[in-house]
């Protein structure tokens, strides 16, 4: 038995990436695109291009990676290059997340009740951090 057909919403709408690499969710119905060695381009729920976040918030990526945004519509992304996680809120500059343990993160996802989990290929497992809330 096979299962659903799937069809192509808008093929001509995401062209121009450079390198595409991972997909995530992001803000209002829209999603994140990482690009190899570049940036992370941001399309709308209509699949119109927002701009890059690179461009956006002044910030330079390594390697971007895995994408996801969070219940408050920041949008995270894994920097496979720079060892890190970093939250671009909304409103305001990026946050580097401090996240311990870190090696090559990679894929990642919002879970409930703010957990994050990562995918670290460096030590080849999954990585779960709960949001602890803002440090005096």
């Amino acid at each position: 038995m096979l299962g659903p057909t799937w069809e192509p919403l808008a093929p001509t709408s995401m062209l121009g990436l450079e390198g595409p690499c991972w997909v995530g969710p992001g803000p209002d119905g829209g999603f994140a695109v990482s690009e190899e060695f570049g940036d992370v381009q941001l399309f709308g729920s209509a699949h119109q291009p927002l701009g890059s976040l690179g461009t956006l918030t002044g910030h330079n990526f390594g390697h971007p990676a895995g994408v996801c945004s969070d219940a408050e519509g920041s949008i995270i992304v894994a920097d496979e290059q720079r060892h890190q996680v970093t939250l671009f809120p909304r409103v305001g500059p990026p946050i580097c997340l401090q996240l311990e343990g870190l090696k090559r993160p990679l894929g990642m996802a919002c879970a409930p009740q703010g957990q994050l989990v990562v995918a670290d290929a460096g030590d080849n497992c999954i990585k779960l951090y709960q949001y602890l809330g803002e440090m005096a």
